[in-house]
Formats: structure tokens, sequence, C-alpha cells
């Protein structure tokens, strides 16, 4: 299976907005950009919203027979591992193997030694096409990769091996994460892990990277915009000259996880993927449930209420909340509202303090990122949240399009 040059990915924490998210594809597609949808949902949410893989994939090919959606399109199982692959083989046609947690353990002697031998031949000063400055390869550098790296690449391994056993190798995309860790990869780690998993007879189709920078979830990007756009262009070039050194899949491209809202950032990956004339898989998975709660939000009444219950209890269990996530938010105590705060609140100023509108007086970054992973709160409301999402299903989905459609992809790729 082939992806194409434009995709991403659009979870949807309760399985009700795939009609809505479409729209948003069929918008860029009649103004000349096909983006492929990628639904995608981990293990970890399953678990917090009582769901299964299979609801994925129902909600995936509902959606795209109701609207008669004619491009191809996909179900990821998302930062999976071999602990939890088996239940997401049958749903899945896309896999994002997530080995950030494996990076730095030890691999024995003679695996770092057979990976110096595979690449030495890069030793010395290495010359990337388009990048202006030698990269310094020593032995010591080819040791120092290995020891970080290795035991995920092969982990990596491992877990497509499993896959591929299952499916077969032509029947799913195959997704490489490694993301949610403190330090960035740099471009020539990039390259070598590139070769490694080509050795390992990975075939990805996409590779997500730590980038300089903060990446927290549903807000913008925090960091030195030229430092993230002169590595994101970096390792746009190292993919490329990677995929002739290690022949690895044609169109092989950068995925940018927790990439929701970074708003900041967007012109920079828009001008460089233009310049190269390169794809990009784009996640935004997790902000398509803190449309649901704008909506709500906004239509009044018991679901106003009902929103501002569910900020109410993220707001008493934020550090059990947050927990999972630490990597990924950054949220400022001091700066949320309190409970009694919000429950005087209109249903205006709850969206606005929701909704990312950057400069909008209202809007509160730390608010929205307590929301962000307080999805398990809606969860414990059971018929009650499914209920009262359903009711106000036009307003709720007109929220969810248009933050998909003109906040991301107009942004990007328009």
């Amino acid at each position: 299976m082939k992806l194409g040059k434009y995709s991403m990915g659009i979870g949807d924490r309760f399985g009700f907005q795939g009609n809505y998210q479409l729209q948003a594809f069929e918008k860029a597609l009649a103004e000349g950009i096909e983006i492929t949808p990628v639904w995608n949902k981990s293990n970890r949410e399953h678990i917090l919203v009582h769901t299964v893989p299979e609801d994925v994939r129902r909600e995936a090919d509902e959606a795209t027979a109701r609207r008669n959606w004619q491009r191809d399109y996909f179900v990821d199982a998302d930062h999976i591992n071999n602990s939890n692959v088996e239940k997401f083989i049958g749903a899945s046609d896309f896999f994002t193997l997530d080995v950030a947690d494996f990076i730095g353990k030890a691999v024995p002697e003679k695996d770092s030694t057979a990976f110096v031998s595979s690449f030495k031949k890069y030793a010395g000063q290495l010359s990337v096409p388009g990048i202006p400055r030698p990269f310094e390869i020593s032995e010591k550098t080819l040791h120092e990769i290995a020891g970080k790296y290795l035991f995920a690449i092969q982990e990596a391994g491992a877990i497509y091996q499993t896959i591929e056993n299952k499916k077969g190798s032509d029947s799913f995309v195959a997704e490489v994460s490694m993301d949610e860790v403190a330090d960035p990869q740099t471009p020539i780690e990039l390259f070598f892990i590139m070769g490694a998993l080509s050795m390992e007879k990975v075939r990805f189709s996409t590779i997500a990277p730590k980038f300089t920078g903060r990446f927290n979830k549903g807000v913008d990007y925090a960091g030195d915009i030229k430092a993230f756009a002169r590595d994101f262009e970096e390792d746009i070039l190292v993919i490329d000259f990677a995929t002739k050194e290690f022949d690895l899949s044609p169109g092989l491209k950068l995925s940018v996880h927790s990439g929701s809202d970074k708003f900041s950032i967007y012109p920079e990956m828009a001008r460089i993927i233009r310049k190269h004339d390169k794809g990009i898989h784009l996640k935004t998975a997790g902000t398509t449930w803190l449309e649901e709660v704008t909506g709500l939000a906004m239509a009044g009444g018991e679901a106003l209420v009902l929103a501002k219950g569910i900020y109410a209890r993220a707001y008493e269990r934020r550090e059990d909340l947050c927990a999972p996530y630490a990597s990924v938010i950054d949220i400022h105590a001091d700066r949320l509202p309190g409970p009694a705060t919000v429950a005087g609140w209109s249903g205006e100023k709850f969206a606005n303090s929701l909704r990312h509108i950057p400069g909008h007086p209202d809007f509160n970054p730390d608010l929205r990122q307590l929301i962000h992973v307080g999805y398990k709160i809606a969860a414990e409301y059971g018929d009650v949240y499914r209920n009262a999402v359903k009711s106000n299903a036009d307003l709720v989905g007109k929220q969810v399009y248009e933050n998909l459609f003109e906040r991301h992809i107009r942004r990007i790729f328009l």
C-alpha cells in the first residue's frame, strides 16, 4: 500500500465526527489539493474511552461510504508496540511503531560493532545535497548513535515483523515514531536511524522524529522558529538522501506528531515542503475532541452545564490526567480558572476560552491543554456525553469541520 503525498491523522476520541472531518478533505480536494485522511487512535485512548480498534474502522468505512469518498483513506493503530499490536491487526492498515521508550537502552556489544561496521564508510565528512555544511562523522559518532538508538530500531523491526507476518508485506503502511522524548534527533542521527531501519527490513512510509522546541498538545509551538525551520528543512533533505542511499520507500516523508495547532510554524512548514516539492504527514488527532466541547458550550443549556462539569472534574483531577502526557503538555496551574469561576461563564465565554484563536482576549492555552487530556472525564459521563454530542451534532460538527479545514488544511496546504 502507498500513502499519498499529503496525509493527515484525524483521530476522533468518541467516533462521532468522521462525516464532518471528511467534509474538510472534500473541500481541500475541490480546491485542488488531495490529502489522505488517516483515522488514528492509540491503545491508551481505546482503554480510556472503552472502544476497540474495530470501532475506528467502522467510523472510517461508514463516513467514506456515506460521502462517497473515492480516494484512499487509512485506519492507524497509533503509538503501538509489541505488547498491544495484535489487537489492531485486523482493523488497521496503518501502524505507528512507537519506539520512543526504547531509546537509550543497551544492546549487546556485537550489535553495536556490527552497526559501526555497516556504516563506517560514511566516516569523515559526509555531505548531504542541499545542506551547505558537511557533517563530521567518526567511529565514535557511530558508536554513540548505536548506543542511543539501536535497541529502539531493533524493536521497530520486531513490531514490523509481527505485523508483516499477519498481514503480508503489501497490505499496510508503517510509520516509525520517536517523538515523545526529551531531546530531538539531529539530522545526522536521523540519517543513520533510517539506514539501520532499512537493515531491519522495516519498510516505512513516514518517520516522526522529535523536533527542536516544544510540541504541546493542542496549542502553538514553543521555541525558536528559525531553529525549527532549519532542522525541519535539513530533515527533509536527509530523508531524500537516505532514501537513495538505503533504498527506502519512494515518497518517504516526515510526520509531525502533536502537530495540532502549531500555527506559528505552519508558514515555515508550508514554505519548505513547497520549496522541495515534498510531502508531509500531520497528526491533528486530539483537537476534534476539543471542538466537541466547544460546540457543547456554544449550544448552551444542559450541554453547556455538561461542558462546565467536564472542566470542573478535570480541574480536580488534573495531576492524574496530566501524568501520561507530561512530555507534551505544559500547564501552569496558576493560570487555570477555578471551577466556580467557570460555572458563571456564558457559553460564548467558555467557547472563546477553549477555541484556539491566537490573540483573542479570552483564549486560555492552559485550560485548552487540560481539557485536551481530560477526555477520560467525558468517557466517564457515558451516555450523557454521547447523547449531548448527538443532540447537537450539526453545531458540534461545524466546529470540527472549520477547525480542520480553516485552521489546519488552509494554513499548510492551500
